[in-house]
């Protein structure tokens, strides 16, 4: 079995790897680390929690060892997806560089350009980016990359997902074309390949797996889910989770649970605390020394759940999360087994469990066709009917119907109003029959009847009378047809009788 000893390793990363407690390579660094001492270009394809960091970086201390650092001219570049990533690059260069005299800068959006420029202007052997800041730097001009010998792209499959592969090839183009590129994925899409083929020169190829395999030590389930009511959906799957936590009991000592949704990572992360779970949310809104602080209390078993977005799927090295909970089925298969590889790292066992409601069964079948195997049934812990006695009697309850009730009301409370107590008095025609006026009208002649569209019934429902009859004497209103208003007829009435 190969040792870190019988690589030609410089003397004092050997000294600094035996220090960590390793002597024994992965199988990733078994096959990454001797051609990259050759100079030669690496393409290194394996699954994540492999080592591929230390794949990278022990070769590239050595070669570094010679030389020096010149102002705003770093010797080697290290590309990293996310902030999280490139900052455990840069621990990881800390821990095996710390007897040699090489200095690194770390390039990460969230912090000062100012302190950023101060090591960059002293020169600096290692510089760790993020693909975005290191444009801002190249755009102000306070870097030039024509000096580095040694390019490493890490995560490469992620940075495909976040779009940065255009701002790649621009950094590509910066470089000289005689430096040495080690490019590092977990899979290989066709773009990455495209890429690899365009920069890559007669690389060695590593794939210690199959692309997009899941860790053997990784015990995996998922339980299908479906809430009682749309409403009612996000409590019960909050409950759930809490549910299969408590499930795990003792073997759970600490978790860290992806959701798909910025604003779902807060919301469970507040409903976890509110029951008495210690959780903080880690997302790419929040500030960088939040994100930070929250990193290095799970790191230090001061908080016991993590709840995370993406962000935190790739390169987070904290080998001892003994969970994985998916809270959301991924949208992009490749996203699960990042998301799982957060435990059972470095030789130790893990369990990861998925929660799979109506909507995510298309995203699960992915997650399986990309993995090329079932992911294994787990019983719901509350019950597959739990919510099914509280859904009948509600659709059954009279809740959803009191607008439609008063909405009928309202239509039929004119027709009461129209009774026939409501008919003026049978003395108020005679009396304005035996008054003479200038503007009174014989008894209309039978030819002169209205015609049965004028009846009495016509004149119950006229607008403004509100079902209410008003007798005239008989008499016209001029100008105003037999659809007079009630109140002007009144008014007619009370003059006449004066």
């Amino acid at each position: 079995m190969t040792k870190f000893s019988d690589m030609n390793l410089d003397a004092k990363v050997l000294k600094a790897v035996a220090e960590t407690g390793y002597d024994t390579p992965t199988p990733i660094q078994d096959g990454a680390i001797p051609p990259a001492l050759e100079g030669r270009d690496v393409l290194g394809i394996a699954q994540t929690g492999t080592g591929k960091t230390a794949a990278f970086t022990l070769p590239m201390i050595t070669l570094l060892g010679r030389g020096r650092a010149r102002a705003r001219m770093p010797r080697s570049l290290v590309l990293a997806p996310t902030r999280e990533l490139a900052a455990q690059v840069a621990e990881n260069f800390d821990a095996y560089a710390k007897y040699t005299k090489l200095t690194k800068a770390l390039l990460i959006g969230g912090t000062s350009f100012k302190d950023q420029d101060k090591l960059i202007d002293k020169g600096v052997d290692v510089l760790i980016a993020t693909p975005g800041r290191l444009l801002d730097h190249l755009e102000r001009g306070k870097l030039i990359l024509t000096d580095v010998k040694i390019m490493v792209v890490d995560e490469a499959d992620r940075m495909l997902d976040m779009g940065f592969i255009p701002d790649i090839e621009e950094i590509f183009k910066r470089t000289p074309f005689t430096r040495q590129t080690l490019f590092f994925s977990a899979t290989m899409a066709p773009e990455i390949e495209r890429i690899t083929n365009t920069f890559l020169s007669n690389p060695a190829k590593i794939e210690v797996a199959r692309a997009a395999t899941t860790n053997v030590n990784i015990k995996q389930g998922v339980v299908i889910f479906k809430g009682s009511s749309k409403p009612k959906e996000p409590a019960e799957k909050r409950a759930l989770l809490r549910a299969l936590i408590d499930a795990e009991g003792d073997a759970c000592t600490n978790a860290i649970i992806f959701c798909n949704r910025k604003s779902d990572v807060d919301i469970v992360s507040k409903s976890l605390n509110k029951y008495g779970y210690d959780a903080a949310p880690i997302h790419g809104d929040l500030d960088q020394s939040h994100r930070t602080r929250t990193l290095e209390g799970f790191r230090d078993n001061k908080l016991r759940f993590l709840v995370a977005s993406d962000v935190a799927a790739r390169g987070l090295d904290i080998p001892a999360v003994t969970h994985v909970f998916n809270f959301d089925v991924p949208s992009h298969a490749e996203d699960y087994v990042h998301r799982i590889g957060r435990t059972g790292r470095a030789g130790r066992t893990g369990t990861a469990i998925m929660i799979c409601g109506p909507r995510d069964e298309k995203n699960l079948e992915d997650v399986e066709r990309l993995v090329q195997n079932e992911i294994p049934r787990l019983e719901n812990p509350l019950g597959q009917t739990q919510a099914t006695p509280q859904s009948a009697p509600q659709a059954a309850t009279p809740d959803e119907k009191p607008k439609r009730t008063r909405t009928r009301t309202r239509r039929t409370e004119p027709k009461p109003e129209a009774t026939p107590d409501e008919k003026p008095a049978p003395v108020a025609k005679p009396e304005v029959a035996a008054e003479p006026s200038a503007k009174a009208q014989p008894e209309a002649t039978p030819s002169e009847q209205p015609s049965p569209r004028k009846q009495p019934q016509r004149e119950e429902r006229a607008r403004g009378g509100k079902g209410r009859t008003h007798d005239r004497g008989d008499q016209k209103i001029v100008g105003m047809g037999d659809d007079t208003p009630a109140f002007i007829a009144k008014s007619f009435e009370e003059r006449a009788k004066t």
